[in-house]
């Protein structure tokens, strides 16, 4: 099989994460998200907690410095490091699932990525967060919006294109139409038919 990557971006409470993990699981591929952090931890003797606390964050402007093609920011330190990562990985040919980091936008050029974005009615996206993390109705929304905040900025600061502008992914996709499997299910489709291609 040709290399296939595949990169999942969503709104927070669309399932996204879920999706991406059984795309990864049936098609027998490495699952990266968050926990990539892990193996970059230990490739710069840092203790992964520190590194967590600026994962997939704005920038503090003013708090954070850039001189050329340097800067004191933690969260573009680590964006930067995260991107590399990204790019080694593509480069050595290995075939992956990704969720977020702007990969997107990293991998543009490779010819064996497909992007994907996940969104989600606001009303299914609110249960899910209710029940995932039992907040009441109030509380899921402000971490609703405080998360999809987030990452649009994070997105934003490091790409060419905004979240979650469809004209700018292969495919996006609702998931509450079809429930998180079924939405799993039709991008395999989608997926098995790019592949073929390739």
């Amino acid at each position: 099989m040709a290399q296939t990557i595949i990169s999942v971006s969503r709104e927070f409470g669309s399932g996204g994460h879920i999706i991406a993990e059984k795309i990864a699981k049936d098609h027998g591929l490495k699952f990266y998200d968050r926990h990539l952090l892990d193996e970059i931890a230990y490739e710069n003797n840092v203790k992964v907690e520190v590194l967590e606390k600026y994962d997939e964050k704005p920038r503090n402007a003013f708090l954070s410095r850039r001189v050329g093609a340097f800067s004191n920011s933690m969260e573009e330190i680590l964006a930067e490091m995260q991107f590399d990562y990204i790019r080694k990985k593509a480069d050595s040919g290995e075939s992956f699932v990704i969720v977020g980091r702007c990969a997107e936008t990293v991998l543009t050029g490779h010819t064996g990525l497909i992007s994907i974005f996940v969104v989600g009615d606001d009303e299914a996206k609110l249960k899910r967060v209710e029940e995932v993390y039992h907040l009441n109705s109030n509380e899921a929304i402000l971490k609703m919006k405080r998360h999809d905040k987030k990452r649009r900025q994070y997105h934003n600061r490091h790409s060419s294109f905004r979240w979650g502008d469809s004209r700018n992914y292969d495919l996006c996709i609702n998931s509450s139409k079809l429930g998180l499997d079924r939405t799993a299910e039709a991008l395999e489709d989608y997926i098995h038919a790019r592949i073929s291609q390739m």
